[in-house]
């Protein structure tokens, strides 16, 4: 299941919980080669089976990317026989991932406490939607109520409308990118010490820490962040201006040199001493004048000669991309940032490649999202040496799912 020459390759992870926060951060380690076991309600699996928009002879995509590189095996931890799998399987595991409300591993008897007694140096990394401790903790979070309760969704979108959602779920996504983050330092500090602990991520906390100084904007000034659509308040020119053909490209030039570059390629370079527009201040006070005027301009170019000329006078500016300009662009296809795999139903299955990059030990997208209960033999009989008795009767009580194949 896992590669050792990749960087993770030596870590056994168990994946608990569904949905996409924990398992976002089950799909980084995989990406790096740890071997992940997500485990999975007998005869259900996680609902992430069934979503997404398009689903191709039945294949939920989503469900390809976020469960890619991973093993699935059916074991019900509502169940005392599944709760004792669990617990043999923990013996061995580095990280176990969580994504329920708190509480709910302690009903079962799987809080840390417990199970770091079986295996001192196992990493518990707790996903939730106000953490683990504070009268919010046992409150249902979704990914877009954190997004709500830390600050987000306030700042996002046009100020006519009501707050919008970013169109992916972040606020999953951040909170189990810092759960990777913790899971990684409580490694590293297990080295030292030989101790696994607790890595608790927030929801909320992940959306908060990546709110630059909204908060002491309000604690210095009173300043409360308000909707700006495609601007950032007194941050010019940086906007996404029309092109002749109808298209638009985002134009960042606000800094100095960069705003002398770009008053270059309008052909008035006087723009940038001129003393309306020769300062950030200054430009952040006439931002409206300012994008307007850009706006007046590149409304003269089609896109690509636009492209072309501000790339002349490194202006950093880009095309607003959806999946077939991706799919098209020499970038991409140099950098390998997408990859296409093999799935046993759709055939070739094209899907973003791992990030960051590392130089010598780089991740893999290895497969795409399981077929339920894939390895319940492998892990079952194989690695917990079940006979086919017990197999059959945990079966029969629904605590793990059938194996049609016994490991010899």
């Amino acid at each position: 299941m896992s590669e050792l020459n990749m960087p993770l390759g030596d870590l056994r992870v168990l994946e608990m919980g569904q949905l996409l926060a924990g398992p976002f951060c089950g799909q980084l380690l995989a990406d790096f080669g740890a071997e992940v076991l997500k485990i999975e309600a007998p005869g259900v699996g996680d609902p992430m089976r069934e979503w997404g928009q398009e689903r191709p002879q039945g294949v939920s995509l989503w469900w390809s990317v976020v469960a890619r590189g991973k093993r699935s095996v059916e074991i019900d931890a509502r169940k005392p026989e599944g709760r004792d799998i669990i617990k043999k399987l923990v013996e061995t595991t580095d990280i176990l991932i969580e994504n329920f409300r708190p509480g709910t591993m302690e009903k079962w008897g799987l809080g840390y406490e417990e199970l770091a007694k079986i295996n001192p140096r196992l990493i518990m990394v707790r996903v939730s939607g106000y953490g683990q401790t504070g009268p919010n903790s046992g409150k249902a979070g979704y990914g877009s109520i954190g997004e709500a309760f830390g600050g987000m969704r306030y700042v996002v979108g046009d100020p006519a409308t009501p707050p919008s959602r970013m169109g992916i779920s972040i606020g999953d996504t951040l909170a189990a990118t810092f759960a990777c983050l913790g899971a990684m330092m409580a490694l590293h500090v297990r080295e030292r010490t030989g101790r696994g602990q607790v890595v608790d991520s927030a929801i909320y906390e992940a959306v908060l820490a990546v709110m630059e100084c909204l908060i002491p904007e309000y604690q210095q000034l009173g300043y409360i962040r308000e909707r700006t659509g495609a601007i950032l308040p007194k941050i010019a020119p940086s906007n996404v201006y029309p092109t002749k053909d109808g298209k638009m490209t985002l134009i960042a030039a606000n800094q100095d040199g960069v705003f002398k570059r770009l008053c270059a390629a309008m052909g008035r370079p006087e723009l940038a001493t001129d003393p309306r527009y020769s300062g950030h201040v200054a430009r952040g006070d006439r931002q409206e004048e300012l994008d307007a005027l850009v706006a007046d301009w590149t409304s003269t170019y089609d896109a690509e000669a636009l492209g072309a000329l501000l790339d002349e006078h490194g202006v950093p500016r880009g095309d607003i991309y959806r999946a077939p300009e991706m799919l098209a662009d020499a970038h991409f296809k140099a950098r390998d940032a997408i990859v296409s795999i093999m799935h046993p139903k759709l055939g070739e299955l094209k899907m973003q490649n791992v990030a960051p990059r590392l130089s010598e030990t780089p991740g893999k997208v290895r497969t795409a999202g399981p077929e339920l209960g894939d390895c319940n033999g492998e892990i079952f009989a194989g690695r917990l040496g079940l006979d086919a008795e017990t197999l059959q009767r945990l079966a029969d009580a629904g605590a793990i799912g059938r194996v049609t194949e016994v490991a010899a």
